[in-house]
Protein backbone atom coordinates (compact mmCIF):
# COMPACT_ATOMS: atom_id res chain seq x y z
CA UNK A 1 0.00 0.00 0.00
CA UNK A 2 1.49 3.32 -1.09
CA UNK A 3 1.35 5.78 1.48
CA UNK A 4 0.89 9.97 0.68
CA UNK A 5 1.71 12.64 1.96
CA UNK A 6 -1.25 14.41 4.96
CA UNK A 7 -0.36 17.90 3.42
CA UNK A 8 -0.07 17.70 -0.29
CA UNK A 9 -1.09 14.08 -1.19
CA UNK A 10 2.12 13.37 -2.87
CA UNK A 11 3.76 9.71 -2.64
CA UNK A 12 5.60 8.79 0.55
CA UNK A 13 8.93 7.16 -0.26
CA UNK A 14 11.20 6.28 3.54
CA UNK A 15 10.58 4.82 6.56
CA UNK A 16 7.30 2.92 7.36
CA UNK A 17 6.13 5.41 9.79
CA UNK A 18 6.79 8.49 7.49
CA UNK A 19 3.67 11.05 7.70
CA UNK A 20 5.05 14.05 5.39
CA UNK A 21 7.22 14.01 2.29
CA UNK A 22 9.21 16.65 3.23
CA UNK A 23 9.67 19.39 6.63
CA UNK A 24 7.82 21.74 4.03
CA UNK A 25 4.97 19.96 4.29
CA UNK A 26 5.07 19.02 7.61
CA UNK A 27 5.26 22.62 8.84
CA UNK A 28 2.07 23.50 6.52
CA UNK A 29 0.29 21.27 7.99
CA UNK A 30 1.22 21.59 11.43
CA UNK A 31 0.90 25.40 11.16
CA UNK A 32 -2.53 24.78 9.43
CA UNK A 33 -4.12 22.73 12.33
CA UNK A 34 -2.56 24.41 15.68
CA UNK A 35 -3.68 27.66 13.89
CA UNK A 36 -5.63 29.52 16.38
CA UNK A 37 -8.69 29.90 14.71
CA UNK A 38 -10.74 32.34 16.96
CA UNK A 39 -9.73 35.45 17.84
CA UNK A 40 -10.20 35.43 21.75
CA UNK A 41 -7.92 32.28 22.25
CA UNK A 42 -5.20 34.10 19.92
CA UNK A 43 -5.36 37.52 21.40
CA UNK A 44 -5.75 35.22 25.18
CA UNK A 45 -2.21 34.07 24.18
CA UNK A 46 -0.84 36.81 22.38
CA UNK A 47 -1.99 38.72 26.27
CA UNK A 48 -0.28 35.85 28.57
CA UNK A 49 3.28 35.76 26.29
CA UNK A 50 3.47 39.59 26.42
CA UNK A 51 3.07 39.54 30.60
CA UNK A 52 5.49 36.50 30.51
CA UNK A 53 8.03 38.67 28.60
CA UNK A 54 7.48 41.37 30.75
CA UNK A 55 7.60 39.47 34.18
CA UNK A 56 10.91 37.90 32.63
CA UNK A 57 12.44 41.01 31.92
CA UNK A 58 11.78 42.65 34.71
CA UNK A 59 13.08 39.36 37.43
CA UNK A 60 16.23 38.37 35.92
CA UNK A 61 17.68 36.70 39.63
CA UNK A 62 14.17 34.76 39.97
CA UNK A 63 13.22 36.88 42.77
CA UNK A 64 13.00 40.46 43.14
CA UNK A 65 10.51 44.20 43.83
CA UNK A 66 8.84 46.07 41.46
CA UNK A 67 6.18 48.38 41.48
CA UNK A 68 2.46 48.21 40.02
CA UNK A 69 3.58 51.57 37.43
CA UNK A 70 6.54 49.48 35.78
CA UNK A 71 4.29 46.68 35.33
CA UNK A 72 2.18 48.72 33.61
CA UNK A 73 4.43 50.97 31.80
CA UNK A 74 5.75 47.90 30.11
CA UNK A 75 2.49 47.01 28.91
CA UNK A 76 1.37 44.21 32.22
CA UNK A 77 -2.74 43.21 32.29
CA UNK A 78 -3.38 41.66 35.39
CA UNK A 79 -6.23 40.63 33.99
CA UNK A 80 -4.24 37.53 31.90
CA UNK A 81 -2.75 34.81 34.63
CA UNK A 82 -2.57 31.33 33.88
CA UNK A 83 -2.73 29.95 37.91
CA UNK A 84 -3.34 31.06 41.32
CA UNK A 85 -0.80 29.69 44.11
CA UNK A 86 -2.39 30.07 47.61
CA UNK A 87 0.34 29.23 50.23
CA UNK A 88 -0.60 27.41 53.92
CA UNK A 89 -0.67 30.65 55.50
CA UNK A 90 -3.17 31.90 52.72
CA UNK A 91 -0.68 34.19 50.44
CA UNK A 92 -1.91 34.61 46.80
CA UNK A 93 0.38 34.22 44.12
CA UNK A 94 -0.51 34.57 40.61
CA UNK A 95 1.31 32.74 37.93
CA UNK A 96 1.99 33.33 34.28
CA UNK A 97 3.60 30.03 33.58
CA UNK A 98 6.22 29.46 36.23
CA UNK A 99 6.56 33.44 37.09
CA UNK A 100 4.82 34.85 39.09
CA UNK A 101 3.62 37.88 41.23
CA UNK A 102 2.83 38.51 44.61
CA UNK A 103 0.79 41.76 45.31
CA UNK A 104 2.56 44.07 48.38
CA UNK A 105 1.55 46.63 49.94
CA UNK A 106 1.88 50.33 48.63
CA UNK A 107 1.52 48.80 44.74
CA UNK A 108 4.27 46.96 44.90
CA UNK A 109 4.70 42.93 43.51
CA UNK A 110 7.02 40.66 44.40
CA UNK A 111 8.02 39.15 41.65
CA UNK A 112 9.03 35.30 41.89
CA UNK A 113 9.97 32.68 39.76
CA UNK A 114 8.63 28.61 40.35
CA UNK A 115 11.56 26.44 40.30
CA UNK A 116 10.59 23.44 37.91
Amino acid sequence: MEKQCLECGDKIVGRVDKKFCSDGCRNAYNNRVNKDSKNLIRNTNNRLRKNYRVLEALNPNNKTKVSRAKLIERGFDFNYFTSIYTTKKGTVYYFVYDQGYLPLEGDYYALVKRES
